[in-house]
């Protein structure tokens, strides 16, 4: 049976790192993945890469609009392994911490919130405010990781790729998914 991974992608720069999860998840052996992208995602996927957004959607084994409450990852009785939401715009990130779940982003973290399952928030803005900072505490007191998408300088990375691997493998530490996207300290 395959591990079911969800991954979200919303509307802040850096669209390039939940690619990066699609297309490493895709090309190792026993896991699924679930996909999500808001509609702003969409936009920064044409903008930022220059992939169109059904060659993302491609890399995904399960496909959902943002508004689909019917998708089985809109209920907590729909087993996975965690999700990660990368990037996760503070829009996003508001949304999760005050248990809003306007859109099937945040409700399938809610879901892994309340099952107790991991969710990455890969939070990307800056500079931060404090409200920013408010909403990253209580959505870590609530049980999500959050990882800025700030990546390492000490693998000496080369190319953007690299940083990008970097962020990504950092997501997949999280939910203990084994790759080798990144050499890690004194690797």
């Amino acid at each position: 049976m395959k591990s079911e991974i969800i991954i979200g992608i919303s509307g802040a720069s850096g669209v390039q790192y939940g690619v990066r999860l699609l297309e490493t998840l895709k090309k190792m052996k026993g896991y699924e993945t679930h996909l999500v992208i808001s509609e702003s995602a969409k936009k920064l996927i044409e903008i930022e890469t220059a992939l169109s957004v059904r060659n993302v959607e491609k890399l995904a084994d399960n496909l959902y609009d943002d508004y689909d409450f019917t998708a089985p990852i809109a209920s907590g009785s729909h087993k996975n392994r965690g999700m990660i939401i990368a990037p996760c715009s503070m829009k996003t990130l508001a949304s999760i911490a005050s248990g809003m779940s306007d859109t099937l982003i945040s409700r399938a973290a809610d879901c892994c919130l309340k099952e107790k399952r991991p969710l990455v928030l890969m939070a990307r803005e800056t500079p931060l405010n404090l409200i920013h900072i408010e909403n990253m505490k209580r959505a870590l007191e609530a049980g999500a990781s959050i990882l800025p998408a700030c990546p390492a300088f000490y693998t000496k990375p080369k190319t953007i790729d690299e940083l990008v691997d970097f962020m990504a493998g950092r997501a997949l530490d999280l939910l203990s998914i084994e790759h080798n996207l990144y050499k890690r300290w004194r690797e």
